[in-house]
């Protein structure tokens, strides 16, 4: 897990305190993105797309591939969470009844690494490709970062 701080100041500074960063492509991601803000009512986190400029520079800081997004990225509390921690924090930031599921991050590594890779490599064959990138609807473009 990378600290916020220790990111390159120029992109730290326009991260914001709680972002999500999605792979606008995956069916499944996607509907994580959906999820969080249909249930994040205070409006807490903003989100960008993994094919944004914010989110290609952010994969590059973390040293993470910048065409095969096999996670989304959540920042929150300072820290840049990846793979079932990112899933989890997302889960403990919404609060109860969610929080329970942030119990993800308690697995053990020889858990949830191979669980998660599984279903992150098999992503598009489960669960489809989008046609085009996902961009937000009018409504939704303020929660943005960058948007494609």
């Amino acid at each position: 897990m990378t600290r916020v701080a220790d990111l390159p100041p120029a992109l730290r500074d326009r991260l914001g305190e709680s972002l999500i960063v999605f792979d606008g492509d995956c069916v499944l991601c996607t509907g994580f993105f959906r999820f969080m803000h249909r249930r994040d009512r205070s409006g807490r986190f903003r989100f960008a797309t993994a094919q944004s400029p914010l989110g290609q520079a952010l994969y590059a800081a973390l040293g993470m591939p910048m065409d095969d997004f096999e996670t989304n990225l959540v920042i929150t509390d300072g820290r840049v969470h990846t793979h079932l921690d990112a899933f989890a924090a997302a889960m403990r930031a919404l609060g109860w009844p969610w929080r329970a599921l942030s119990i993800a991050r308690s697995l053990p590594g020889f858990v949830k690494r191979p669980l998660y890779r599984l279903i992150a490599r098999n992503r598009f064959r489960l669960f489809g490709r989008r046609a085009e990138c996902y961009l937000p609807t009018p409504e939704l473009r303020a929660r943005f970062i960058d948007t494609p």
